[in-house]
């Protein structure tokens, strides 16, 4: 198989990365997030112009109608600067659902306004007390004449803090699962926001017979849930890469640096062993996003295959980020040293849409549906 890049996904991956260099270096990447926003409203409106923010958008919804491929080239990038631009949170993910799920008019009303960079989406999914893979609501939605109310409580909500719009999951009368859209600033929502521990952004919302939109037909969006969460998987294993080969690059820049006993650290041969198995860690993981990525390119959103991904590339995340933490010493977990930022990256994104555990019970359940080799 070919896992080349193509000329225009090149050229797509050196321009982000060039975007994001010239905008983040890890002390303006701080003063950044410390911010009560937490990220760049002029980066996110340089992300729109090149294109990045209507990547997944077809032409006739304003977009450019890329693909998953795209998507990975530009987070593995987002991830290398640790950019704090809601990309997956406020665009990919709503995006994908209002894409799917909803009418012509309702496509075209929004994702024109995103790609645009005018208007910031979230999806309100994930509720108290219900962990991932489990897909229960008690968020309700009743009709109120030609619309509907909602009532409930999601949390958490990544970058629910800064949306303009909520997508919001909620049990529809009849059965099933409906998705609605809503003002963040509608009367019966209310806000609670807080700082995430990779200094990113979330929220807790409520509603409150809060007036809803629904996206669509009154059917069930299951289907549309499930194959947007499945694209946000192959997101965080992009992502995920992307942190992982910088905070590897800062732990082999430190060991050609630093000295100890007159030489530096990488004439021990048991630290270069040790950077060496972070290298086989990363490659590891590598293979896994690209198989995620391909298996969202093709249709295919078998939750298996996303845990598997998820796996082991939150195995090698562990991995790299103890490392990469062990190996700088007192120094590395540093507010002021960039590399302990990328190992809280790591951490936040292990516990999105399921840790390793969540993960290896969803598979461990499905052994017995494989087939034994005849003898």
């Amino acid at each position: 198989m070919d896992f080349d890049l193509t000329d225009e996904q090149e050229m797509l991956r050196d321009t982000v990365r060039d975007l994001l260099a010239r905008n983040y270096d890890p002390e303006s990447r701080l003063k950044v997030t410390d911010t009560e926003l937490g990220w760049s409203r002029d980066v996110w409106r340089q992300l729109a112009e090149l294109g990045v923010l209507g990547l997944t958008f077809t032409e006739e919804d304003g977009g450019v109608g890329a693909g998953p491929v795209e998507t990975m080239v530009v987070l593995e990038e987002v991830g290398r600067r640790l950019a704090p631009e809601p990309l997956m949170d406020a665009v990919l993910v709503p995006g994908a659902l209002i894409a799917l799920a909803g009418t012509a008019e309702q496509r075209q009303r929004v994702l024109p306004e995103v790609a645009a960079g005018n208007k910031l989406l979230a999806f309100a999914h994930a509720e108290p007390g219900v962990r991932w893979p489990a897909t229960e609501l008690t968020t309700t939605a009743v009709p109120q004449g030609d619309s509907y109310v909602l009532t409930g409580i999601k949390n958490p909500v990544a970058h629910g803090d800064c949306a303009d719009d909520l997508v919001v999951s909620a049990e529809l009368p009849g059965g099933g699962t409906g998705l609605f859209l809503i003002g963040a600033d509608a009367t019966g929502v209310t806000r609670k926001n807080y700082r995430t521990v990779d200094g990113q952004r979330g929220a807790q919302l409520e509603f409150d017979k809060a007036a809803a939109e629904l996206l669509g037909g009154d059917v069930d969006a299951a289907e549309a849930i499930r194959s947007a969460l499945a694209q946000a998987q192959a997101s965080l294993c992009a992502e995920s890469i992307g942190v992982m080969e910088e905070a590897l690059r800062l732990t082999t820049d430190y060991l050609k640096q630093r000295k100890q006993f007159g030489v530096t650290l990488s004439k021990f041969q048991t630290l270069t062993q040790r950077a060496a198995n972070m290298y086989v860690s990363l490659e590891l993981a590598r293979s896994m996003s690209l198989y995620v990525t391909a298996a969202v390119a093709d249709g295919e959103t078998d939750p298996l295959i996303a845990s598997r991904a998820r796996l082991q590339v939150g195995r090698s995340a562990r991995h790299i980020g103890q490392e990469a933490i062990q190996m700088h010493g007192g120094i590395g977990v540093t507010a002021e040293y960039p590399v302990g930022h990328y190992v809280a990256r790591l951490t936040a994104i292990e516990r999105t849409l399921g840790g390793g555990l969540e993960h290896l019970r969803v598979l461990s359940a499905r052994v017995g549906e494989y087939a034994l080799p005849e003898l």
